[in-house]
């Protein structure tokens, strides 16, 4: 993986001052990448948004297919290295504003306003962010924008954790996505961290075992 990647998909037209959600996804795991999420919906916009955490399996996937297919989005991906380098809240709002600025590539212009979840925006908190901006606590339960981004960027990171997965099977990340669960931190006590491991982070840094 590298140290950042992007994904970009549109649907459309979208009206000139477009307003884009945001939300993260594995932003406390000690393992893997941190992934953000951008959407600017459609009309009518997908039924049953929720914050993706309350939606089952089942629902967020289903959900996730009808945001890829009608509505514009992005993801910004930040991998381990560079969550290490600069800490994971830069880590967090640089991957919002790589998705942000992939989907207003993708889109060819500019949005009115991003509504981002949380406290803080990255605004200037990272170089290329360049827009208006609003935090919204709980937005990924209240504003359907960050809803859909919310699950954009879990399905996705969840997807890349189960690929991971597979090539380092002790940890069961297919089932905790690499956060400390007591299975996750017994196998790091066992088999050590692997390159995928967040060593800035302190149940990982204290084993102070090698790759």
């Amino acid at each position: 993986m590298s140290a950042s990647t992007l994904e970009i998909r549109s649907g459309g037209p979208f009206a000139p001052g477009f307003v884009i959600g945001v939300d993260e996804a594995g932003r406390g795991p000690l393992a893997g990448p941190v992934v953000a999420g951008a959407v600017v919906l459609c009309k009518p916009r997908p039924a049953g948004l929720d914050d993706s955490k309350k939606l089952s399996k089942t629902r967020r996937a289903d959900l996730e297919g009808t945001i890829k297919r009608r509505c514009a989005w992005a993801v910004g991906v930040v991998d381990v290295a560079e969550i290490d380098r600069i800490n994971i809240f830069g880590a967090t709002m640089l991957a919002m504003t790589r998705a942000v600025l992939s989907l207003c590539g993708q889109l060819s212009g500019e949005p009115g306003e991003v509504l981002v979840d949380g406290n803080l925006t990255p605004q200037g908190r990272t170089a290329d962010w360049r827009w208006k901006a609003r935090a919204i606590v709980g937005g990924d339960a209240i504003e359907p924008c960050i809803s859909a981004a919310s699950i954009i960027a879990k399905e996705h990171r969840d997807r890349l954790m189960r690929e991971l997965a597979e090539a380092h099977p002790h940890y069961g990340w297919e089932r905790n996505a690499g956060y400390g669960t007591a299975e996750h931190l017994a196998a790091l006590r066992e088999h050590g961290p692997t390159s995928h491991h967040r060593r800035s982070f302190a149940p990982v840094a204290q084993l102070e075992m090698p790759l």
